[in-house]
């Protein structure tokens, strides 16, 4: 059972992927990382020896993950609470994790960061469907600090050579549709999120982004909110703030709804 200072693998399955989850910040050495190069989902990297420096832009309530939960770890944790900063410790570190079946994200996969350590994504201007839910789940489970930059489709490839961006769901790229799958389907595979409310999730949009809303019933609610999203703002990334919500309440739905109906008025008894 995990004391007062630190927070519980499945505690922390919960609340990641969420609105309010934590900042979760991996300080294993580079050793026990070069080991085993995979993330907590949502991780950043940063190491302890230079906590002092880096402590202070931690915002908001943090995890903390070593390699097993000890000594490095609790001393970032209790850095940043000297700071008057919200931090805990995930009990039993990565190794816990892993143990509890808790999904890694492969750390080559992602994109190089910018010099403030984050990735910068680029794709065609006023999205719909994929061109949203991949921004969501990038910020949700992969890269929280990510910037998404929406440009003219025929732009696309230049601005992510000149401003080291990563392009996403244009042609003959690599993050883009594959065969019948979308580039949302692409993401969730590469990045090793296969949690069964993301896949639910995963069909929804493929079905409201490729035209077939037969793979499930939620895909045609999905296309009409997401139509009336993109009718409602001009500015994608105003767009994109409000597509983060709808996504939001998709996954969590996927994940602890599914069974509930509503019928409200109650039929009357005879």
């Amino acid at each position: 059972m995990p004391s007062f200072l630190e927070i519980s693998s499945d505690k922390l399955n919960r609340i990641i992927g969420t609105p309010n989850a934590p900042i979760i910040i991996d300080v294993r050495t580079a050793e026990d990382f070069a080991a085993d190069p995979r993330l907590v989902p949502g991780s950043i990297r940063r190491s302890h020896t230079d906590v002092s420096e880096w402590s202070r832009e931690v915002a908001g309530s943090a995890v903390i993950v070593c390699q097993r939960g000890q000594k490095l770890s609790h001393g970032v944790a209790a850095y940043l609470r000297h700071l008057r900063k919200s931090a805990e410790v995930l009990e039993g570190g990565f190794e816990a994790w892993l143990q509890a079946g808790g999904q890694a994200v492969p750390y080559v996969k992602l994109p190089a960061c910018d010099p403030q350590g984050r990735t910068v994504w680029v794709t065609r201007a006023r999205p719909k469907i994929d061109r949203i839910a991949c921004p969501w789940l990038i910020k949700r489970f992969v890269d929280p600090n990510a910037v998404f930059l929406f440009v003219p489709a025929s732009e696309v490839p230049a601005v992510a050579d000149r401003f080291g961006a990563t392009p996403f769901d244009i042609e003959d790229v690599f993050w883009s549709h594959r065969g019948e799958r979308c580039t949302f389907d692409v993401m969730i595979e590469e990045f090793n999120l296969t949690s069964k409310p993301l896949q639910h999730l995963a069909i929804i949009v493929r079905g409201a982004d490729t035209a077939r809303l037969d793979l499930a019933p939620e895909a045609a609610g999905l296309l009409a909110a997401s139509l009336g999203l993109s009718r409602m703002f001009t500015d994608d990334l105003q767009q994109l703030d409000a597509g983060l919500t709808l996504y939001d309440a998709f996954y969590r739905w996927c994940r602890d709804a599914t069974d509930e109906t509503h019928n409200w008025p109650n039929p009357r008894r005879a």
